[in-house]
């Protein structure tokens, strides 16, 4: 792997265009003007279990025009990115543009590319502004894994091909098995497990009790059924699956989840959440032309093939050709926000790296609060903006594993 990263990076030094420089402002950079998420709610359980995933996302679009003040019928395109929706969750993606304000002429897409769908989604509207093809766009992600998690979501697959081609076979392989693989080819150990899925809850509850979040959470009201089927109304702006008190020794007494010789539990692995994110960019010569506030950058962004039966290796190969193309080394960048799949991957990456612990995830991670697939990359920057203004920090990094074996990553510049 090593190897063949090395002859990646070699082929991508940083560009020589002005725009989208670390430290240097251009009129032509691709800006952030506001980056909102919903609360992240528990699959089944939590405050979103009745509300279906158009409704979540667009109030998260209401909460982007009303914080921006931006007209509507100025964003040419959005890009929605989610994974488990019939049909790509492209009509609920326009329902719920359309029902947000905006106009019928501003476009719409879907993108899934699994864990990332969120990131690639923001990307995706960053190079169509770089590119000239829009001036101004939204990369946003939903999912409602309460409504669309399950066997049903699983397609067929070949198995002609799976039987001629082993790695195609290894994109088969359960989530929950490629973890056990990395924790048991890289030697993370349970005891490492555990202590970092304590310290994402340990980190969230400090958060919330801080109120760091207040910044990129939007308070939404959804309609709640309980089990008499009596309905009621409750606002949702709060994290509902972090646990203050969460221990490492507790945790290490919960029974393995996929594999009884196995490391990975449901205390150290990713929630099954509900949630949507959403991020608004133009070029830096647009917002201030339209008067409108700048919080952030983009700078660039990476996506790696690794081995699929070790998918959650990902961010450890993908970090580094994008913190290279921005022209940085990793010791330059001041926050990190890996998605914490599972604590096995999470812990490899970080150590892979070389990077301290205590620059990855500061308010928590998907372990403490929830992984709404196609959601999380777009949340990671709403979660990443607020946190580098606050410490007075300047350059982030989002990453994520994909299922099927990727890793994606991007750098961003607070302002």
């Amino acid at each position: 792997m090593a190897s063949r990263l090395q002859q990646v990076s070699s082929h991508l030094a940083p560009s020589d265009n002005v725009a989208n420089k670390v430290g240097v402002k251009s009129p032509e950079d691709v800006v952030i003007v506001s980056a909102l998420r919903s609360a992240i709610t528990r699959a089944r359980k939590g405050g979103f279990k009745d509300t279906l995933p158009e409704e979540i996302l667009s109030a998260v679009f209401k909460g982007v025009i009303d914080q921006s003040k931006i007209d509507p019928a100025l964003v040419n395109d959005i890009a929605v990115g989610n994974v488990l929706p019939q049909g790509g969750g492209a009509t609920n993606a326009r329902m719920a543009a359309l029902h947000a304000g905006f106009p019928e002429t501003t476009s719409i897409n879907t993108v899934n590319r699994q864990c990332s769908s969120g990131l690639q989604a923001v990307v995706q509207i960053a190079t169509a502004i770089q590119a000239g093809i829009i001036e101004i766009g939204i990369g946003a992600g939903v999912e409602s894994m309460t409504h669309n998690y399950g066997p049903q979501s699983l397609a067929p697959s070949s198995d002609k091909i799976a039987d001629s081609c082993p790695a195609a076979a290894d994109c088969l392989i359960p989530m929950g098995i490629t973890s056990e693989n990395v924790a048991a080819e890289f030697g993370v150990s349970r005891a490492k497990q555990d202590e970092f899925a304590a310290a994402s809850h340990a980190k969230a509850a400090l958060a919330q009790k801080n109120g760091w979040f207040k910044d990129e959470i939007i308070p939404i009201r959804a309609t709640v059924t309980d089990k008499e089927g009596k309905e009621s109304t409750v606002v949702v702006d709060r994290d509902d699956g972090v646990r203050p008190g969460t221990t490492a020794e507790k945790l290490n007494k919960l029974k393995p989840a996929f594999d009884e010789q196995g490391t990975t539990t449901a205390g150290n692995a990713s929630q099954v959440s509900d949630g949507a994110a959403a991020v608004l960019l133009m070029k830096r010569k647009t917002a201030e032309k339209l008067g409108l506030p700048i919080i952030g950058k983009y700078i660039t962004s990476a996506v790696v093939g690794v081995p699929p039966r070790i998918m959650g290796v990902g961010p450890a190969y993908a970090v580094p050709v994008a913190v290279e193309r921005a022209g940085l080394k990793l010791s330059d960048v001041d926050i990190y926000e890996i998605n914490e799949a599972f604590a096995s991957q999470a812990v490899f990456s970080v150590e892979k790296l070389g990077i301290p612990f205590e620059k990855v995830n500061p308010k928590g991670g998907a372990i403490a609060f929830g992984h709404p697939l196609g959601a999380t990359g777009a949340r990671q920057i709403a979660t990443l903006l607020p946190e580098l203004k606050r410490a007075g920090k300047k350059i982030g990094v989002t990453s994520m594993c994909i299922g099927s074996g990727m890793g994606m990553a991007a750098v961003f510049e607070s302002e």
